[in-house]
């Protein structure tokens, strides 16, 4: 069965998508940590990172900087943290938070609900960075 992240992938749910390339896809978090959350997945499912052929981790991470380094020209951050924790979505994933402070990484607070409208001019503003 395939994963909502690969449903994603596939069209199949909408996303408010940051990047493509023919192995990893990029969007945002819909239950943002902090505005601008984008998750990387590779394209291919593999329930954890750490089993991704070397090729396909190497293409993974490299894909994340690219985007981290959109990121952080888009967005009021300090930093652009890195999370891989993997367990809610059996599909390898790197969490992109804009940080300011190391509190603003904590996953266990109160997730944001933003509206459609600054969701998408959030992804449009990494992806105008690429």
């Amino acid at each position: 069965m395939a994963t909502i992240f690969s449903k994603i992938i596939a069209g199949e749910i909408p996303c408010y998508k940051v990047a493509e390339d023919e192995k990893n896809f990029a969007f945002l978090d819909i239950n943002p940590v902090n505005k601008g959350h984008v998750l990387v997945v590779p394209k291919t499912e593999n329930d954890y990172i750490f089993n991704l052929s070397d090729d396909d981790y190497a293409s993974l991470t490299a894909f994340a900087r690219r985007i981290a380094k959109a990121m952080d020209k888009a967005l009021p951050c300090k930093r652009i943290g890195v999370a891989v924790i993997g367990l809610e979505v059996p599909h390898a994933h790197i969490h992109l938070i804009p940080i300011v402070e190391e509190k603003d990484m904590y996953f266990n607070k109160q997730k944001l609900t933003l509206p459609a409208e600054e969701m998408q001019a959030i992804a449009d503003a990494i992806a105008k960075q690429l």
